[in-house]
């Protein structure tokens, strides 16, 4: 099927589809001009921008391309005439979907729906580009229902603020609601207050994007919390002058968050306001997601939440400036716990300058409390033999500090061990001690109480304790529905349940049960939906 939207080239290696193209606007302006008495602006405009019923009527003479394409669709329109309002507003900038539930249900010619015509054509002649009436008409409907005359008499009561032609359309464009009802007061206060602080309409244009609509009442908004906070007019037109973006950005809806997120931890309005005064050169939308981003690492780093607000009131514009890592990746990266890379940040708040995107991290020095010595003689207590490929090996895979290690390792003992059958589990797998010890105690309950194995079961599987909660009830549960149904060994190792790779364990022991698959199913289901 032709598409003269697409890519294609044609038969012709590229130069078909756009032959065929140039035959179908011609052959529809034609008739739009011609037949039906369109001006002929609006009917080469119609005709230009409206591919998407173009290629409707192709569609209706597939398989004729061989033929005179324009002559075809003139035939077709002589004896089928067509709904106007379709290709119409397609060419406005409108998308199928959005004026489709807008059609005349009774109606199938422009010239029939007077009024729509009429303010259709009040805004073009005024100098709104044609593209750009889409918006109007998805925004503000009511303007194309207006009696004759009324559209241009607001047009004129809006010039008689002393605004230009040009500047008008810019701001009907951004914010079609101003023509509805009587002159908006929010957008004549919103000129006069910028007005009195020496802004010209024309740099207020400048400042929009005819791709986004605004809200006058809630950029006032902006400009009110800012009186409030004691800027200065001078102050305000500083900031204004190099930030724009914080009054237009999403018609100020950006700093009103970022205002009520520093009121939310604290911070007063002096201080924000001081903030303001010292605004970096960064987009506020940018500074925002890098504070909130900040703010998201210094919480999963479980940092109190009382010193977190200390650091958002008085580093407000350091994490604004921040676009920080992860936080697991600045975990992995420092290669500490979250304790410590709490309390260094806490120390050395600027630190984060040198963790964002984009920059090498380097790990941070070990404090006393954290030396090396430290885990080198819990490793030596261990029974790691000193300097050995072994002990550097589990040096650069332990990451907490030498007393939690040693607490991990009582854990362990307290659990009902050895002494020397955990420090031979350590030499076998020391990142077990990688976890906290409250993870350690419920990893040992699920295994003695959840699935029925004694604690000793971990000498001979020490690396029981890295894997998943999850993965080792899984496993052991569909190991014992399979042993119950007499289709698997009964003496089979835990190691060999937990460790064995998914793809192996199913082809081996779950598939070879008819009914395996499905429990299997439902068991993950069950437990990974905790």
């Amino acid at each position: 099927m032709l598409d003269i939207t697409s890519t294609s080239t044609g038969r012709n290696g590229g130069g078909t589809s756009r032959v065929i193209l140039k035959e179908a606007q011609a052959a529809l302006l034609e008739y739009l001009h011609c037949t039906r008495g369109f001006q002929f602006m609006d009917a080469e405009n119609t005709s230009k921008n409206s591919p998407q019923f173009l290629n409707k009527l192709l569609r209706i003479i597939d398989g004729k391309i061989d033929k005179d394409i324009g002559g075809l669709i003139s035939r077709y329109l002589r004896y089928h005439p067509i709904n106007e309002f379709e290709p119409f507003f397609e060419s406005l900038g409108l998308k199928p979907s959005e004026y489709i539930p807008h059609l005349p249900c009774n109606l199938m010619f422009l010239a029939d729906d007077g009024l729509l015509l009429h303010n259709y054509t009040v805004l073009s002649s005024y100098g709104v580009a044609r593209s750009k009436i889409g918006k109007i008409f998805k925004e503000a409907r009511e303007v194309f229902r207006y009696d004759f005359e009324v559209l241009l008499s607001k047009l004129q009561a809006y010039e008689e603020l002393g605004l230009s032609q040009f500047a008008l359309v810019k701001f009907i464009v951004c914010s079609p609601y101003i023509l509805v009802g009587d002159v908006n007061v929010p957008f004549v206060k919103l000129l006069e207050k910028l007005k009195c602080l020496g802004f010209k309409t024309h740099w207020i244009e400048r400042n929009l994007s005819e791709d986004n609509s605004y809200s006058w009442s809630r950029i006032l908004e902006v400009l009110r919390l800012f009186d409030e906070m004691g800027c200065s007019n001078k102050q305000l037109v500083e900031l204004l002058g190099q930030h724009p973006d914080i009054l237009f950005e999403s018609s100020g809806e950006r700093t009103l968050s970022l205002i009520g997120f520093l009121l939310k931890f604290g911070s007063t309005r002096s201080q924000i306001c001081s903030m303001f005064r010292q605004f970096p050169q960064i987009q506020i939308v940018q500074f925002v997601l890098n504070l909130r981003k900040c703010v998201l690492v210094l919480n999963e780093i479980e940092m109190e939440v009382a010193e977190i607000q200390k650091i958002v009131c008085s580093h407000p514009l350091l994490l604004g400036l921040c676009a920080l890592k992860s936080t697991n990746s600045l975990l992995s990266y420092l290669k500490i716990g979250k304790k410590r890379l709490s309390r260094y940040i806490q120390e050395n708040p600027e630190a984060l300058k040198k963790w964002v995107l984009g920059r090498r991290v380097e790990p941070l020095p070990d404090s006393e409390e954290d030396s090396k010595g430290k885990r080198v003689k819990f490793l030596l207590d261990v029974g790691f033999v000193a300097n050995s490929n072994k002990m550097e090996v589990a040096l650069k895979l332990f990451r907490g500090k030498g007393g939690e290690l040693q607490d991990r390792f009582n854990c362990l003992v307290n659990a009902g061990l050895n002494r020397q059958d955990v420090c031979d589990m350590i030499k076998v797998s020391p990142q077990i001690l990688n976890q906290q010890r409250d993870v350690l105690q419920m990893k040992i309950d699920v295994l003695v109480n959840h699935l029925g194995y004694p604690v000793s079961s971990l000498v001979n599987f020490p690396s029981f304790l890295s894997y998943t909660t999850q993965r080792v009830k899984l496993r052991v549960f569909m190991y014992n529905w399979l042993r119950g149904q007499g289709t698997i060994s009964p003496t089979l190792a835990l190691s060999t349940v937990v460790a064995m790779a998914e793809k192996q364990f199913l082809s081996q022991y779950v598939n070879h049960h008819p009914c395996g698959p499905q429990v299997w199913h439902e068991l993950k289901s069950k437990l990974y939906s905790v």
